[in-house]
C-alpha cells in the first residue's frame, strides 16, 4: 500500500501496522486527502464524503498520529449528535487505540460516574461526547474547564450537516467558542459530513467569521447504481357513517403493508413514514402479517417517543447479521448510527426534504457491487366533484417525483443559516453565568454576541431588552455590583438535567373539537385564528391556539374547497415547488413510477392544463381565492403575513396561499397583493401581528414578544422572495417600489 499511497507513510508506524493487520487494500480518497492536512494540528478542515466512505478514519488516523508524536499528552474531543453514534465510534476506535496505548472515553448520559472521574484525572486520549454532555461539563465544572481541556489538540464534529442551521448547531458553536475563550487559543476544528451543496456555508458554520480559512476535502462518491420504484395507491371514496367527526380507517396502508411484507422480508431495510403515528400503524400492520403467516417478527419500530430500551432493541436487531430485520422509523435513523448495510430504503409519502431523502438513501447500497434501492409509496385520494385543488393536482405524488428528480441531479436544500437563534442565546447566557459564577452584561455580550462570536448580529439594544425581560421572568437577577446571577426560576432550570439540551422535544399539537380530541399533528408553520386546516379528511377552522398546552381548538367548517394545510413533516423549498410546476407543465415520461402513479401524473397534468395554471395565478374557489405561487413555504408564509397585515384572513397552503374573501372582491385582494410589493420592508413585529404558534424552540417562551417575532421571522419567512414574486407576476407601477 505504501508504494501507491502518498499519505500512508505519513502515519505513525503503529497505525500503519494496524492498517496492514486489518487487511486494507488501500486508503480511501477522503483519507488520502485528509492525512497531510490534519497531521500537524494547525488548521480547520472539513472532510465531506458519502456515507461509508471512511470519514471517521480520515480524521482519526492523522489526529492519533499527531497525539503519538506529541511530547506531552494531548486530547481529541470528538462531538457527536447521537449517543448511539458515540457507542459505535467507541467500538471502532477502542480496538485501534488499545494497541496505541491511547485511552478512549465515551461520555454521555448513560455512562457511569467512575469512567467520567477517571477521565477528569487523566484528561488525555480521545473524549467522545454529545453537545449536551459538553454543556453539562461547562455548567458544573466551570472553574476547572481550563484544566480539563488544556491539552485539546482537535475538536472533531461528526455529522456536521446535522448541526448547521439548528438550535443545537448554534449551541455547539457557542460551546467550542467558550472553551477556546477559556484556553485563550484556537483549537483546530474538524467537521465530518455528508457532501454539502454549499461548502462555504459549512466552513462559515465550523469557524464563524473565518470560513475562508477552512481547508476542504471533498471526496467523490463511488457512484453506485441506484434503483428507484415509486408505486401509487388510490384511497377509495368512502360514504362516511356515524358521527360527524368520525374518520374511517384508510384502506391503502393495509395494501402497502402487504406489498412491503412480500418485498422486504428476509432482508434488512429502513422504512420512513412521515410521522410517529404512521410508524406505529405500519409496524402493527407488518407484524400482524408475520403473526398470521406464523413467521418470526422482522419489523421493528424506532422513533423519538419510544424508550431508549425499545430503540436499542431495534438497533440491535438491524446489526445482527444472521436474522433479517426492517426498521419502521422517523428521522431518528437518518444519521450515521452503524446499523450495517441495508438492502433498501422505503419512503411512504413525500420525504421531508431532498437533503433528508439523500441522507436516508445513503444507508443503502454500501456493499461493493450492490445497488442502492429506493422504494416509494404514494397515496392519493380518489377524485370526485368535491375534490380540492391538491387532490386534482396529485400534489403528494408530484412532490415525491420532483424531489427524486432533484436528488438525481445532485441538488439538495441549503441549510437556513440566517436564523437569530435567540432561544439558544438565552440558554447560553444562563450556562455562561453558571460556568463563571456570574457575569456582567458587558462580559456576556462580549462573550456571545460581539464580532466573531456565535450570536454576532444581536444588537446591544436587543440584548439589553432580552436581559431586562429575563429579569421579569425570574431567570436572571442583578446584584448591587452589577453582576448578573440566576434568578429563582433560572436556578431551578439550570440545576435540572433537562437544561443541557438546546432543542425543544418534538411535540405534536392535539386537535380538539368541543370536548373531543381528534388526534395529533405536527405543525411546521404559524397558525392564525380563522385559518382552515385539513384533518381526518375534513375541513376545520382554528378557534384558539394554546401554545403552553400544545392544543389547537377547532370547529367544523361549512362550505369552501378543502384546504391543503394538514400539518406536515417538513418545510418545502422553492426549488422543489418550481420543479413540481415544471413536471405538471411537461409531457415527459417519468421512468421510475408504476402504472397507477403514471395515471396520477396524467390526471394531474390534465387538471393543470384545464385550470390554465401555466399562466393563471388566481384560482377562485368560491369562499376563498387561492393565489398560486409555486414558491417555498418560507416565501408563501411571508406573503400570507402581508395579506393578514392588511386585514385579510390568509394562510400558506401548499404551492400558494389561501385568502378568505369575506365580502371582498378579487380586485381588493389583488390590490392588497400589489401593496405588499410596494411597501418598504415591514418589521417582523408588524408582519406577525396576530400570528399564533410562534414559540417553536425551547426558550422561546422567555423571549420578549418583539424578539420572539424577530427570531421566528429570521428562520421562517422569506420576505424578499415574496415581494419579488408579486413584482414579477403582477403589473406593479414603475418607480413605485418602496
Amino acid at each position: 500500500m505504501s508504494g501507491a499511497s502518498s499519505s500512508f507513510h505519513l502515519l505513525d508506524e503503529r497505525i500503519q501496522r494496524f492498517i496492514w493487520a486489518e487487511g486494507w487494500e488501500s486508503l480511501r480518497d477522503a483519507q488520502e486527502q485528509s492525512i497531510p492536512l490534519l497531521i500537524h494540528a494547525d488548521r480547520d478542515v472539513i472532510v465531506a464524503a458519502a456515507t461509508a466512505a471512511g470519514k471517521t478514519e480520515a480524521a482519526f488516523l492523522p489526529a492519533l498520529t499527531h497525539l503519538l508524536r506529541s511530547e506531552e499528552p494531548r486530547l481529541i474531543v470528538y462531538i457527536s449528535p447521537l449517543k448511539a453514534l458515540i457507542n459505535d465510534q467507541f467500538g471502532r476506535l477502542d480496538k485501534l487505540c488499545e494497541q496505541l496505548d491511547i485511552p478512549v472515553w465515551p461520555w454521555h448520559g448513560d455512562i457511569g460516574a467512575t469512567s467520567k472521574t477517571k477521565f477528569l484525572k487523566q484528561r488525555h486520549g480521545v473524549l467522545l461526547i454529545t453537545p449536551e454532555s459538553l454543556e453539562a461539563l461547562l455548567c458544573n465544572r466551570g472553574t476547572s474547564i481550563a484544566a480539563v481541556f488544556q491539552m485539546t489538540a482537535f475538536f472533531v464534529v461528526d455529522e456536521l450537516h446535522a448541526f448547521i442551521g439548528s438550535e443545537r448547531g448554534k449551541q455547539l458553536q457557542s460551546l467550542m467558542h467558550r472553551i477556546e475563550n477559556v484556553l485563550r487559543r484556537k483549537v483546530p476544528r474538524v467537521g465530518l459530513s455528508a457532501t454539502l451543496g454549499d461548502m462555504g456555508l459549512a466552513a462559515d458554520f465550523l469557524r464563524p467569521g473565518h470560513g475562508t480559512g477552512v481547508s476542504m476535502v471533498v471526496s467523490a462518491s463511488r457512484g453506485n447504481e441506484l434503483k428507484i420504484l415509486v408505486k401509487g395507491y388510490e384511497e377509495p371514496l368512502v360514504v362516511r357513517q356515524g358521527g360527524e367527526e368520525e374518520a374511517p380507517e384508510p384502506a391503502t396502508p393495509g395494501l402497502i403493508a402487504a406489498h412491503m411484507y412480500k418485498a422486504l422480508r428476509s432482508s434488512n431495510n429502513l422504512v420512513f413514514p412521515n410521522s410517529r403515528r404512521e410508524v406505529e400503524r405500519y409496524t402493527n400492520l407488518l407484524n400482524g402479517l408475520c403473526e398470521r403467516n406464523k413467521v418470526p417478527q422482522e419489523f421493528w419500530p424506532h422513533h423519538g417517543s419510544l424508550s431508549k430500551e425499545i430503540r436499542a432493541e431495534t438497533e440491535a436487531a438491524l446489526k445482527q447479521k444472521e436474522v433479517p430485520a426492517t426498521a419502521i422509523c422517523t428521522n431518528t435513523l437518518e444519521l450515521g448510527i452503524d446499523i450495517g448495510a441495508v438492502k433498501s430504503v422505503v419512503q411512504i409519502g413525500p420525504p421531508p426534504s431532498v437533503a433528508s431523502l439523500r441522507q436516508r438513501l445513503g444507508r443503502s447500497g454500501r456493499r461493493k457491487g450492490e445497488p442502492a434501492i429506493l422504494r416509494g409509496y404514494c397515496i392519493e385520494d380518489a377524485i370526485d366533484v368535491h375534490s380540492g385543488f391538491g387532490t386534482r393536482l396529485r400534489l403528494g405524488l408530484v412532490q415525491t417525483v420532483a424531489m427524486i428528480s432533484l436528488l438525481l441531479e445532485g441538488w439538495f436544500e441549503p441549510p437556513v443559516t440566517q436564523g437569530a437563534h435567540l432561544s439558544t442565546l438565552v440558554q447560553q447566557m444562563l450556562s455562561a453565568i453558571a460556568q463563571n459564577g456570574g457575569a456582567t452584561i458587558g462580559q456576556l455580550y462580549a462573550l456571545l454576541c460581539a464580532t466573531g462570536t456565535p450570536f454576532e448580529g444581536t444588537t446591544k439594544e436587543d440584548f439589553m431588552s432580552l436581559v431586562r425581560h429575563l429579569g421579569t421572568k425570574e431567570l436572571l437577577v442583578q446584584d448591587s455590583s452589577g453582576l448578573l446571577l440566576h434568578g429563582p426560576l433560572g436556578e431551578k432550570f439550570v440545576n435540572h438535567y433537562t437544561f443541557y439540551a438546546a432543542f425543544a422535544s418534538d411535540e405534536e399539537f392535539r386537535l380538539v373539537a368541543g370536548t373531543r380530541t381528534l388526534g395529533t399533528l405536527p405543525v411546521s408553520q404559524m397558525l392564525s385564528i380563522g385559518q382552515r386546516i385539513l384533518f381526518a379528511g375534513k375541513t376545520w377552522i382554528v378557534e384558539m391556539v394554546d401554545e403552553a398546552q400544545k392544543v389547537i381548538v377547532v370547529k367544523r367548517a361549512s362550505g369552501g374547497a378543502p384546504p391543503l394545510f394538514s400539518g406536515g413533516s417538513g418545510r418545502v423549498h422553492t426549488k422543489v415547488r418550481q420543479r413540481m410546476r415544471e413536471l405538471l407543465d411537461s409531457t415527459d415520461q417519468v421512468v421510475f413510477i408504476d402504472e397507477v402513479a403514471q395515471r396520477f401524473l396524467e390526471e394531474a397534468r390534465f387538471n393543470f392544463q384545464s385550470l390554465n395554471l401555466a399562466s393563471e395565478r388566481l384560482l377562485d374557489q368560491g369562499h376563498e381565492l387561492f393565489v398560486v405561487t409555486w414558491l417555498g413555504d418560507a416565501a408563501n408564509e411571508a406573503l400570507a403575513c402581508f395579506m393578514n397585515q392588511r386585514g385579510f384572513s390568509a394562510a400558506p397552503s401548499g404551492p400558494g396561499i389561501e385568502v378568505v374573501k369575506g365580502g371582498h372582491c378579487i380586485d381588493n385582494i389583488l390590490d392588497a397583493l400589489l401593496d405588499a410589493a410596494l411597501v418598504e420592508q415591514p418589521s417582523a413585529s408588524e408582519l406577525l401581528e396576530g400570528a399564533r404558534n410562534l414559540e417553536r424552540e425551547k426558550w422561546d417562551w422567555a423571549l420578549p414578544p418583539e424578539l420572539l417575532k424577530k427570531a421566528y421571522a429570521s428562520l421562517n419567512l422569506d420576505i424578499e422572495a415574496a415581494k419579488k414574486w408579486v413584482t414579477l407576476n403582477f403589473q406593479v407601477p414603475e418607480g413605485s417600489t418602496g
